[in-house]
């Protein structure tokens, strides 16, 4: 599969890089790292990296403003994003060919060639599984500025190596881009530091979270509480592990209410959730997923859902 990716970046001339909405720190890391790789290994190749900024992101990278035009004739690939709905900038529909890059399981299979390792910590550890390839069969270099990206989207997805999904290859490559010359302990100061208004929205969510037997918990952030906070729905989003430590939970969920929508995010110890939120317009990981919802109604249905697959 790698090969072939190769193969067909070698084919075009322009390449356009995607990642999924509201970036976290692997989406913006394994765009970023394969972007660094491409530019430093193809020169002579236009190559761009398209989507939304994140604000609370933007130390890691800026994003390129590109004209429609740009696609015709282009090789779009798409990093971490299980669903095709959830590709940031619908252009992608645009260019010539489309690879998906995931690790999701691949239940929306978009794409011409599609290369998903669910096995795989982040899409960003596998960018630098591919940059390996690359550097035995064909010279590839890998710039520190990559480096750094790949790291910090690596760091990201395992909640800095304390998740499940880290694993001995996970540590393995880790310790290689740490050979680097980068500051990680900069990468952790950026990535977890916390404004004043989130901090103290952090001690409302410890202070009004909801338990119930058989080990759910969870909360509904409105507008109004957000307003109070003067906190931001992403913003919000973020404290979804704050009360994750708490003796007997199994799962839990986060409800933050937006303007036209309800985001909801899963996390779990055990318990599947990502087929809860694929009833819910959503998907993701088996213990952590994300939907969207329109009414208290649906709310309401996803709390009795999580009560029974954790009884």
């Amino acid at each position: 599969m790698k090969d072939k990716i190769i193969k067909k970046i070698e084919e075009y001339d322009t390449i356009i890089i995607h990642r999924h909405v509201r970036p976290d720190p692997d989406a913006l890391g394994s765009q970023g790292g394969l972007s660094e790789i491409l530019k430093q290994n193809y020169p002579e190749k236009r190559i761009y990296v398209v989507g939304e900024d994140e604000p609370s992101l933007s130390f890691m990278m800026k994003m390129d403003d590109i004209k429609k035009d740009a696609y015709q004739g282009a090789l779009v690939i798409v990093c971490d994003t299980a669903n095709e709905a959830r590709i940031s900038d619908s252009r992608f529909s645009l260019g010539d060919y489309l690879i998906k890059i995931d690790h999701h399981p691949n239940e929306d299979k978009y794409g011409n060639l599609i290369w998903v390792d669910t096995n795989a910590s982040s899409v960003s550890e596998m960018i630098y599984e591919f940059y390996l390839h690359g550097k035995e069969y064909n010279h590839f270099k890998l710039t520190e500025k990559g480096a750094e990206l790949l790291f910090t989207g690596i760091v990201g997805d395992t909640g800095r190596f304390l998740y499940s999904n880290t694993t001995e290859k996970t540590m393995h490559y880790a310790g290689e881009l740490k050979n680097f010359n980068f500051n990680s302990a900069d990468i952790y100061e950026e990535m977890y530091k916390v404004p004043m208004n989130v901090a103290r929205l952090n001690g409302y969510v410890l202070s009004n979270f909801n338990y119930i037997d058989p080990g759910v918990g969870y909360i509904y952030l409105s507008k109004e509480v957000m307003e109070e906070f003067q906190t931001t729905p992403t913003e919000s989003s973020l404290l979804v592990n704050t009360f994750s430590n708490v003796d007997g939970l199994k799962a839990w969920v986060f409800f933050v209410e937006e303007p036209d929508q309800i985001r909801v995010r899963f996390r779990s110890k055990g318990p599947i959730v990502n087929t809860i939120a694929a009833k819910y317009n959503g998907g993701g990981h088996p213990m952590a997923s994300g939907a969207t919802v329109y009414t208290i109604e649906e709310t309401k249905q996803i709390i009795q859902d999580l009560v029974e697959v954790c009884k």
